[in-house]
C-alpha cells in the first residue's frame, strides 16, 4: 500500500495531472475562440461549410465521411490558431528573454574559473585577461 501511495504522490504524476487539466481547459478556450470568432469570419466569405450529412452506404452499412471532413477542417483551423496566436508569440517572447539573460561571465583561459566578461584580471588566479566588449 505504501508503494501505491508513493506512486500517487510522485511529482511527475501530479505534474501530469495538472497538465491534463490545463490542456483540457485550454482546448475549451481554443474551441470557444474558434466557434466564436473564426467560424463567423469564414461565414463572411460564403457561409460556414457543413459536411456532416455526407455519407455512403455499402451493404446497408453507413459510412459518414462528412463528419470526418468537419472534424478535419476544425482541427486545421484550431491548429492554425494555436500556432499563430500561441506558439509563435511564445517562441518570440522566449527568444527575447533568452537574449536578455545572456551570460555576463566567461571562463578564465588560465584556471577556467568564472570571471566577469569585463574583467581585466582573474579573481582566482590573478592572471591578466583581455576584457570582452559589453
Amino acid at each position: 500500500m505504501q508503494g501505491f501511495k508513493n506512486f500517487l504522490l510522485r511529482g511527475n504524476l501530479v505534474q501530469l495531472a495538472v497538465a491534463v487539466v490545463i490542456g483540457a481547459v485550454f482546448a475549451e478556450l481554443i474551441t470557444a475562440f474558434t466557434e466564436g470568432f473564426i467560424t463567423p469570419l469564414l461565414g463572411i466569405f460564403g457561409g460556414v461549410p457543413d459536411f456532416s450529412d455526407l455519407y455512403f452506404e455499402i451493404n446497408g452499412s453507413r459510412f459518414p465521411y462528412g463528419a470526418f471532413i468537419d472534424a478535419l477542417i476544425s482541427f486545421l483551423i484550431t491548429a492554425a490558431i494555436l500556432y499563430f496566436l500561441v506558439v509563435l508569440p511564445t517562441a518570440k517572447a522566449l527568444e527575447r528573454f533568452a537574449r536578455a539573460e545572456e551570460s555576463t561571465t566567461r571562463d578564465c583561459p588560465h584556471c577556467f574559473s568564472q570571471i566577469d566578461k569585463r574583467a581585466a584580471r582573474c579573481a582566482s588566479c590573478t592572471s591578466e585577461v583581455v576584457p570582452e566588449p559589453a
